[in-house]
Parts: structure tokens; C-alpha cells; sequence
């Protein structure tokens, strides 16, 4: 038996997220009016063989429709001081054009990839599942980039940016 719709109070549900640290990332795609991108935590690994990864994009966004459209997109991982590209590509920045001054190569699929970044994956759609007001896109990497910069990666946790640090050896009890 499922729970009922309306049961978890959305705003809680946020605040229940927010504790969880999430990787931040860029993801970009072309479109025929030029590069476009996005940031986006809803990243993970899927396979390694194939090499496959997955994004979550919610539907309304314009993002969302040109993945399904052009089936490719790259995930930029971004560094721990690329912040500014973090709210650059989530609409939070002054720039027309979000790409200005910002490096990048065209890979494999045509996306637009930050040589900048930590590492970028350059994707194929090869699945898209609708799960509630998003959809998950599954892309195999067909060529990836590693970044000569940061040591760490940018992660944001519990509503601020942080950055990854010390290794921490686990215990064994």
C-alpha cells in the first residue's frame, strides 16, 4: 500500500534534502541558437560497462525539453571554486550570455564541454524515464575530459556551497 498523494508537506521535504550534500554540476547541450546549460545536483553513475550516468531535469524547465530533443547533453563537475558558474548556469548570475568567458571544446555528441571543470562527461540519451514532475535521462559517455585545476570538488549542503575535505578513514567496527 502506497501513501497517499499530499501526505509529506513539500517544504519539509526540501528541508529533509537539504541535509543530504549533493555533488554540483553544469549540464550543457547544443541547441541551434548556440550552447545552453544548467546546474544541476541530481547527477550519479550508473554503469561502468557501458560507461552510462544519469541526470534529473524537472519537466518545466527549458533544459529539460532540449535533452529530449537533441538526445546529448556533457555533466560538467564543477570545482570548489566555481561557485559563480553554479549560480551563473542556475539563472542567479548578470551574464546574457552564461558561456562568456568560460573555456570550453566540442566532444563527441556536439555539447559544449568545460575544459575548466573538474571532469566533464559527454553523453548520449539512452533512456528517459518521467519520475513525478521530472524525468531521469540516462546518457552514455562516448568521451570525457579531466580538469588540470582544483584539487576538490563543489558540493552544496543544507542551502550553501562547501567544498570536499580531508580524506576520512573509515572504521571498521
Amino acid at each position: 500500500m502506497s501513501p497517499s498523494p499530499g501526505l509529506v508537506n513539500p517544504d519539509a521535504f526540501r528541508q529533509a534534502l537539504r541535509r543530504w550534500p549533493s555533488g554540483v554540476t553544469v549540464v550543457t547541450m547544443p541547441t541551434a541558437d548556440g550552447p545552453h546549460g544548467m546546474t544541476a545536483s541530481a547527477f550519479c553513475s550508473v554503469s561502468v560497462a557501458p560507461p552510462q550516468v544519469l541526470v534529473v531535469v524537472d519537466r518545466r524547465w527549458r533544459s529539460h525539453d532540449l535533452i529530449a530533443a537533441g538526445a546529448v547533453f556533457c555533466v560538467n563537475i564543477l570545482a570548489d571554486d566555481q561557485a559563480g558558474w553554479s549560480e551563473r548556469f542556475a539563472g542567479r548570475g548578470q551574464e546574457e550570455d552564461r558561456f562568456a568567458g568560460i573555456a570550453t571544446v566540442v566532444a563527441a555528441t556536439g555539447a559544449p564541454c568545460l575544459t575548466a571543470a573538474r571532469a566533464w562527461l559527454d553523453c548520449r540519451v539512452v533512456a528517459a524515464h518521467e519520475a513525478g514532475d521530472h524525468s531521469i535521462f540516462v546518457g552514455e559517455v562516448l568521451a570525457l575530459g579531466l580538469g588540470d585545476g582544483a584539487e576538490t570538488s563543489l558540493v552544496y549542503h543544507d542551502g550553501a556551497y562547501r567544498s570536499v575535505g580531508e580524506r576520512v578513514e573509515p572504521v571498521v567496527a
